[in-house]
């Protein structure tokens, strides 16, 4: 139930943003949030890396981290490659502030608490990101070579957000 609010309200900050709420987000506003919410991810794998008890969410886990640092690495390339610089915004701002909560919150849990909690928080952060690819970032992106970048990220993560909801419902 809380890791479903806490899935909630990132899902309101971040589809309700001030950058988001903008008609159109700029390429590097784009690539900052895509980058920043990466980021987010690999931080939280991380940490379950180090708490997790079950064998299947550090597997997980591993995935998440080995799979977000290779779509950054290619978002990086990308950036540097067209030249772009990010920009930092009030919507990466909000996912970095949401998640340091959130990984402060997980971090108070231990063993089969963690995992659950953890998996259940990679379910919904999934779905909040990957409905923010598909209904704004993506549509909004003017680069074509950052569209397509965005477009096999969103593949991955719905990947991602299957094998989540995979994991999650074997531990229950």
């Amino acid at each position: 139930m809380f890791a479903q609010l806490g899935a909630a309200i990132a899902a309101v900050m971040l589809l309700s943003s001030p950058a988001l709420a903008e008609s159109k987000l700029t390429d590097p506003q784009i690539a900052h949030i895509a980058y920043t919410a990466g980021n987010i991810d690999i931080a939280a794998a991380k940490q379950a890396l180090t708490k997790a008890s079950n064998k299947d969410v550090k597997a997980f886990a591993e995935d998440m981290v080995r799979d977000h640092e290779a779509v950054n690495k290619q978002a990086l390339d990308l950036v540097k490659k067209l030249n772009v610089t990010p920009e930092d915004n009030d919507t990466s701002k909000a996912l970095s502030k949401q998640a340091a909560d959130k990984l402060a919150e997980l971090g108070k849990l231990h063993g089969a608490a963690f995992d659950k909690a953890y998996i259940a928080n990679e379910v919904a952060y999934h779905k909040t990101v990957d409905s923010a690819l598909e209904t704004k970032l993506i549509p909004s992106a003017s680069n074509p070579e950052l569209k397509s970048l965005l477009q096999t990220g969103l593949k991955i993560f719905q990947g991602h957000e299957q094998h989540a909801e995979h994991v999650a419902a074997e531990l229950k």
